[in-house]
């Protein structure tokens, strides 16, 4: 079984998992907030459960998308079409709305490290666009007559995680001074924003096109 993809591809995904990390979002808002109200120790809790949460995404599409394969190569270029739509569309909206960033910093009682990796497990785990999204992105790299395609969409998804935790720990590490500096500049956000989408019309341009071969 050959799990790595071509290094090209490797490459592609690499940056784009590393730009999707350090987009703000809900498991980026939460280890911020737990920084600032608990200390780095409670918020490094938080990444593991949020990691957690994208294993169990990862092997529920990996295992998913593998019977689709087997079951209608077609059903799975349908997947794949309709993938590039949802990017396109979340592009669309990057532009449109915008970030959605904000952290409260009330203090209170410390969290046990049960609790900060629970609460970070549900916040990824009860998201469906996190499984949408997953559903969508990661085929985005394996070919539909792949035979070691499960194998391949695992290891994507654990790169992933790999990929994402050293930017986590950095936004931890400097999150008082992160989160104020996000807030009081609107205008890099919205470069996020423009650099979200560009990234994912890309992914969505490519797939289309492809598929009219």
């Amino acid at each position: 079984m050959d799990v790595l993809p071509t290094l090209p591809t490797l490459l592609a995904f690499t940056a784009a998992s590393l730009l999707l990390a350090a987009t703000p979002g809900p498991d980026m808002t939460l280890s911020i907030s737990r920084a600032l109200s608990q200390g780095r120790g409670p918020a490094l809790f938080v990444v593991v459960g949020t990691s957690l949460g994208i294993v169990v995404h990862t092997l529920l599409v990996a295992f998913g998308i593998s019977a689709l394969i087997t079951a209608s190569p077609t059903a799975f270029m349908i997947l794949k079409t309709g993938g590039a739509a949802y990017l396109l569309w979340l592009a669309i909206q990057a532009i449109r709305y915008g970030s959605n960033f904000s952290v409260k910093t009330a203090a209170g009682p410390r969290d046990t490290a049960f609790s900060n990796i629970s609460s970070g497990f549900w916040v990824n785990l009860l998201n469906p666009k996190v499984i949408i999204f997953f559903m969508t992105f990661l085929p985005q790299f394996i070919s539909a007559g792949d035979p070691d395609v499960t194998g391949k969409l695992i290891f994507l998804g654990l790169f992933f995680i790999v990929v994402g935790i050293p930017i986590n720990i950095l936004v931890i590490f400097a999150a008082d001074r992160l989160s104020t500096w996000l807030q009081q500049n609107p205008k890099v956000l919205r470069g996020i924003d423009y650099t979200f989408a560009g990234v994912f019309s890309v992914f969505a341009m490519k797939i289309f096109f492809t598929q009219a071969k």
